[in-house]
């Protein structure tokens, strides 16, 4: 550092050490969030190319194939390209002032998901783009990552021209941690992945758009809640979800929560959940969806209201349990997302004010679940009396229900408050007896009163009481 002889200093050099920001770039995002992240800029594409039609298959046509080994990763789509005009905020480091405006719909918000998931793979990629209009790709390589006086990447015509409008994202030299998720650890990566996309992606792919995971089509697995369309009398009991409506500052919410399926007896409880169950721990809880995209998938911590402010911590009895949130916003600046949108700004306050709505529509049902413990057979009927609907079927039957305002409440809006059945009080001489034993026990109870070892838990204890009530009685 030298000085004048006015004693003034030289200016002190701060920009950002290439390599350093690239790698502390990578650190808060996992593999699949990166992965994730392109997906997202296929979607924002097609609404950047084609914008969203009315219909309710707004992404009929179009795709995203998903290929990967040891040695690369591959993602192309036919989701229109990357219009030559924004080349230069594209590739740029961060988001720039004179970026022009996104297409409403995108969720694109600090211009660095392609660039970081990038990086996490590897050092070498290819991309390779074309639009109506251009035809180019771009090569980012070792060298220039290594030379920190170099910001400019170079770009070339494309020498293998795509033959439709899209993008092509090819990774090499992949970082060794990537190479062996993607060789040794394939078959699991995969199924993560795999799910990771059928949920959080769910509300796209069931509008049409088309995953493909290494040759495989990913099935979206929504949440559904059950709902009885049957035409209620006043007064009359049914299972149907809560839901809650507003709009502030430009952003649209719709909360709905209620059962996916019937609530569990003890002995299921007792049982724990199976991932492999049609509905296990994996599907409960509250999934938050940002322009379709979800940002959570079936949360069950605090972050979503669970164990706090008189809400219980989740547990298996609770199971049958979900609720949706969904924000909507042109602009996507606006939604309550973090850096890697796979995330809640838990300092929103709109998504603070949100939250107590969400605290008070899952009270509803904890409360059911509490008021039915030891009669869940007895409740079976009502949610099978029902239908299970997805986000988009739930909004079509709302508007056939008479929403109460609740403009004397902190967020103002619209909401429904289903009037949910109470179960008979148990007559004076009759009680329910329930109780948890231990798997291989019951069985080998139920081998010794039915020869079978594989008589319901139920059928067990009910059998169990017959015979030392009998004893008793003799």
């Amino acid at each position: 550092m030298k000085s004048d002889k006015t004693g003034i200093y030289e200016p002190v050099d701060a920009s950002p050490v290439k390599s350093f920001f690239v790698k502390m770039l990578t650190r808060d995002i996992t593999l699949s969030e990166a992965i994730l992240d392109l997906l997202d800029n296929c979607v924002d594409g097609v609404l950047r190319t084609h914008g969203k039609d009315a219909t309710d298959k707004p992404y009929k046509g179009f795709y995203a194939n998903i290929e990967f080994d040891e040695e690369h990763f591959m993602i192309e789509d036919n989701c229109g390209g990357i219009p030559w005009d924004l080349h230069d905020y594209a590739f740029r480091m961060g988001r720039a002032e004179a970026r022009p405006k996104d297409a409403p719909g995108t969720v694109g918000v600090y211009g660095i998901g392609m660039k970081r998931a990038i990086f996490k793979m590897g050092e070498d990629c290819l991309i390779t783009t074309k639009n109506e209009k251009n035809s180019y790709e771009v090569h980012i390589t070792p060298a220039w990552i290594n030379k920190e006086d170099n910001w400019k990447i170079p770009v070339a015509e494309t020498k293998h021209p795509l033959k439709i409008s899209g993008t092509t994202i090819l990774v090499m030299n992949l970082n060794p941690g990537i190479s062996s998720r993607f060789g040794k650890d394939k078959d699991r990566f995969t199924t993560e992945l795999e799910r990771m996309i059928a949920t959080h992606y769910a509300f796209i792919i069931s509008k049409g758009f088309v995953v493909k995971l290494n040759n495989k089509i990913v099935v979206p697995r929504p949440v559904k809640l059950i709902f009885n369309k049957r035409k209620e009398k006043k007064k009359e009991t049914s299972i149907r979800p809560f839901v809650f409506k507003t709009e502030k500052d430009g952003v649209k919410v719709f909360l709905t929560v209620g059962f996916t399926r019937p609530i569990p007896t003890a002995e299921e409880t007792a049982n724990g959940d199976q991932i492999n169950a049609p509905r296990s721990s994996l599907d409960a809880g509250w999934t938050v969806v940002c322009n379709d995209r979800a940002v959570l998938y079936c949360d069950q911590t605090e972050m979503t209201g669970w164990g706090e402010a008189g809400v219980p911590r989740y547990h298996t009895q609770f199971i049958a349990i979900s609720g949706i949130v969904e924000f909507r916003s042109e602009d996507p600046s606006k939604l309550p997302t973090t850096t890697t949108k796979r995330g809640i700004d838990a300092s929103s306050p709109l998504y603070l004010q949100v939250k107590n709505k969400m605290r008070e529509g899952m009270k509803l049902f904890i409360d059911f679940t509490n008021k039915w413990k030891g009669l869940e057979r007895e409740s079976k009927a009502f949610m099978e009396a029902g239908e299970a609907l997805s986000l988009t079927d739930l909004k079509m039957e709302v508007g056939n229900l008479t929403l109460m305002s609740t403009k004397r409440t902190a967020l103002d809006g619209k909401q429904f408050k289903p009037n949910l059945p109470l179960p008979k009080r148990e007559t004076s001489n009759t009680k329910t007896i329930s109780f948890s034993r231990k798997v291989n026990e019951i069985q080998e109870v139920a081998e010794y009163l039915f020869n079978d070892r594989d008589s319901k838990p139920s059928e067990v204890g009910e059998e169990c009481f017959k015979t030392v009530l009998r004893e008793a009685r003799k």
